[in-house]
């Protein structure tokens, strides 16, 4: 029996993928960067089955990469190009809803799980799952836990981490580890699931989460707003967090960001023409109907524009216009890619550090690449700004530019840094930033992180080459 034969014989022949053609969609990363051929792709429908054919996949010396919806942008969940012969786990027919207890405010999932079918199954139940980014109609529970995953609610409820009960998790070694309580209190010892979330596969293969929801959202009302700069943003974001309100989405765009989604966007409108240096998307939202959320807004953004913290301002009058609102920021990641070749970062600082990160950041680009084009957008209310660098308008050789620009990102990592920040937010490590973290990352972080890989993973299967440098 051949080494494939026996992960066939564990999950079946029909899922253990071999052809080239049915490997191609798990040998590459969403931005078509990073590429790696694994000998196979196993798709096992079970949490025994997982724990088999890792065991399996040891005994055999054969690397495991695990794979979610793939919608990473790091190369997570791709075979790195010259690491050792491995096998791309897919947990996508781990697919089903466990449980859902609305009393208790909790949802069991497995890793399998697209994203949005965990918010259809809580909005069933009357509650809601928060998270909420571009790619949750793609992205799975697993990769979202394994990355950390953040989005555009990060202000209110954090980032994935937070919304985490328990965890089920399957070991380098085949062991179960089996944390799926659904307790908000439990000081029995370490917190073993933050050792997996976020850790991208490298300590383990996560099959299922308790996760916390909330109460559903009775009312919302979502503003566009013009700024004149990043600080009048952060005036403006301090004087909603003071309305009374709930808070729960902060975006601030530069004018050239919306002028791709303008470009590129299919079906997109722009609530007020693109005059402006910089736009801001608001989002509150309150549980209960009787909430003011209206006036509380009105109130807010008139103080805004007559202090001269806001420009002008749109308050959605329909759901049509507030969910226009925010497709325009969903979809600005596929609208920038269509703008042409960019290098891309993806930093957070203080909140309060956000008008500096970004003024510091354009001046020394415009110094360095003065024919590039910054684009800044990102969750100004957790402090997470995506800054890239896009070519001249016209420029069409991507690895030309990846080269002209080959410093970009370690400058912009550097100023982030140095503001008190972080080189990496919300996407995870992965192949992309593991240089970041050889550069950034605390010394002695960066040695109990390879003693906890020692003692979990001490052959090094787990998701080689990605995270650690």
């Amino acid at each position: 029996m051949s080494p494939l034969d026996m992960l066939a014989d564990v999950v079946g022949p029909r899922n253990v993928l071999q052809d080239a053609s049915d490997i191609a969609p798990y040998a590459v990363d969403w931005r078509g960067t990073w590429r790696g051929q694994p000998l196979a792709v196993a798709r096992p429908g079970t949490t025994a089955e997982v724990a088999e054919v890792v065991q399996r996949c040891g005994a055999l010396g054969l690397a495991i990469v695990p794979a979610g919806g793939r919608t990473g942008l790091c190369g997570g969940a791709v075979a790195p190009e010259n690491g050792p012969p491995s096998v791309v786990l897919s947990l996508e027919r781990l697919n089903r809803i466990r449980h859902v207890d609305a009393r208790d405010f909790s949802i069991v999932a497995e890793a399998g799980c697209v994203v949005q079918a965990v918010q259809q199954a809580a909005a069933e139940a009357g509650r809601l799952f928060p998270i909420q980014w571009g790619a949750q109609g793609t992205a799975q529970i697993g990769g979202m836990l394994s990355t950390n995953a953040g989005g555009i609610r990060t202000l209110r409820w954090g980032n994935a981490r937070e919304l985490v009960l328990g965890l089920e998790v399957v070991l380098p070694d085949g062991r179960v580890l089996d944390d799926l309580r659904r307790v908000r209190k439990d000081n029995s010892g370490y917190a073993l699931r933050h050792l997996f979330i976020g850790g991208e596969g490298t300590l383990g293969v996560i099959t299922a989460a308790a996760l916390r929801l909330v109460p559903a959202l009775k009312r919302v009302e979502s503003a566009f707003v013009a700024v004149p700069s990043p600080d009048a943003a952060l005036s403006l974001f301090s004087r909603v967090m003071a309305s009374g309100a709930e808070l729960i989405g902060f975006e601030l765009c530069a004018r050239f960001c919306m002028e791709m989604a303008a470009r590129h966007g299919v079906g997109l409108r722009m609530p007020l023409p693109l005059e402006a240096p910089w736009y801001v998307m608001v989002e509150i939202a309150a549980a209960h109907e009787s909430v003011p959320l209206r006036a509380m807004l009105e109130e807010a953004l008139a103080e805004a524009l007559e202090g001269g913290e806001a420009l002008d301002a749109v308050i959605a009058e329909s759901e049509a216009q507030r969910a226009m609102i925010w497709k325009i920021r969903e979809d600005y990641p596929d609208c920038s890619r269509r703008e042409g070749p960019a290098v891309g970062t993806d930093t957070a600082v203080p909140v309060s550090a956000v008008p500096d990160f970004v003024n510091t950041a354009e001046r020394e680009l415009k110094a360095r690449w003065p024919e590039g084009r910054m684009a800044a957008i990102g969750h100004a209310g957790d402090g997470n700004i995506h800054l890239s660098l896009h070519a001249p308008e016209g420029w069409t050789d991507r690895a030309a530019w990846v080269e002209r620009a080959a410093e970009m990102e370690p400058l912009v990592n550097a100023i982030a840094v140095s503001l008190g920040g972080s080189f990496s937010a919300e996407h995870g490590i992965g192949q992309s930033k593991r240089h970041a973290m050889a550069t950034h990352k605390n010394p002695v972080a960066l040695e109990l992180m390879r003693a906890v890989k020692q003692a979990i993973d001490p052959e090094g299967w787990m998701n080689p080459g990605k995270m650690l440098p």
